[in-house]
């Protein structure tokens, strides 16, 4: 096995809003190299960092809209989120949790913050990703993977108190819970001051961390809080240490090798498709849901 060698350490850039519940820094698609095909399968990364929002009785969030095409992953830290969709799909996840939406054939969803966090308000702190499907799978149902935290597998390392807990993919023969439709490894590093885990991934797979919560090494180089780190495609193991305690999202995945043609709400292969989906969200394709 090779060590795998960063290309790039990102700090995050200035900050906005989705609808009115999310304030997001952007990695993918972001500033060079991070393009939605560099990044393959991951077609965007948006980051909430730790934000305070004040008590509402107005419930923030994003109202109602239509995806097609890939699938979308929120993974809570801290917060809670609701999320329902024209298919069934819906929920609540705390601190944590996971909700893993497939979109594919055509969906409507809304996220927002959980009432009683609106009006309690505090710390929120969220990753939504975007995966895409291949396009034999881009027009298969709509689905919905409530995932808690209870659900993952947690993997022990050798610091006290330090473990690795598997969303989707392997980590060390452990498997995760969510189901995927191509190669996809998604997991958060939980790491005690002195804490190191060890990764190894096909040198193919597009890899990167994001440092969630303190301050840690990346293959020996100092990487902040709230930094994201690209890994080049020429070795498969790196390894990440915690300065203090710290935790680490880790995704890696099995590019796919297909053109993408995004627009909006959409990610299909050909721009003759983002028609189709504009066509079939107009005319009602996508259900029905109440904002």
């Amino acid at each position: 096995m090779s060590t795998r060698t960063i290309e790039t350490v990102i700090a995050p850039q200035g900050a906005h809003f989705v609808g009115d519940g999310f304030r997001v820094h952007n990695f993918i698609p972001g500033i060079a190299p991070l393009s939605m095909q560099r990044m393959s399968p991951f077609l965007l990364l948006d980051y909430n960092a730790p934000y305070i929002f004040p008590p509402s009785d107005k419930i923030k969030g994003v109202g109602v809209h239509p995806h097609k095409g890939f699938e979308t992953v929120t993974i809570a830290y801290k917060g809670r989120v609701a999320h329902h969709d024209s298919s069934g799909g819906g929920g609540v996840i705390d601190a944590g949790d996971v909700q893993w939406m497939t979109a594919a054939s055509g969906i409507l969803h809304k996220e927002y913050h959980e009432e009683s966090f609106s009006k309690s308000g505090g710390e929120f702190q969220m990753v939504q990703l975007w995966v895409n499907l291949p396009a034999k799978d881009k027009k298969t149902n709509p689905k919905y993977q409530a995932i808690t935290n209870a659900d993952m597998t947690r993997v022990p390392l050798n610091n006290e108190g330090s473990y690795v807990e598997v969303i989707a993919g392997t980590y060390k023969g452990h498997d995760g819970p969510a189901t995927t439709f191509t190669p996809v490894n998604l997991m958060n590093a939980h790491l005690k001051k002195g804490g190191k885990a060890n990764f190894s991934f096909p040198a193919h797979y597009n890899t990167a961390v994001l440092i969630i919560e303190g301050a840690v090494t990346v293959n020996g180089t100092a990487v902040d809080t709230d930094n994201f780190v690209l890994f080049k495609n020429n070795g498969e193991e790196f390894d990440v240490e915690a300065k203090e305690d710290a935790v680490v999202l880790v995704l890696s995945g099995q590019p796919i090798e297909e053109p993408i043609f995004a627009h909006g709400p959409f990610v299909m292969n050909t721009r003759e498709e983002i028609m189709e989906a504009f066509d079939d969200y107009n005319k009602g394709k996508f259900g029905y849901l109440e904002d």
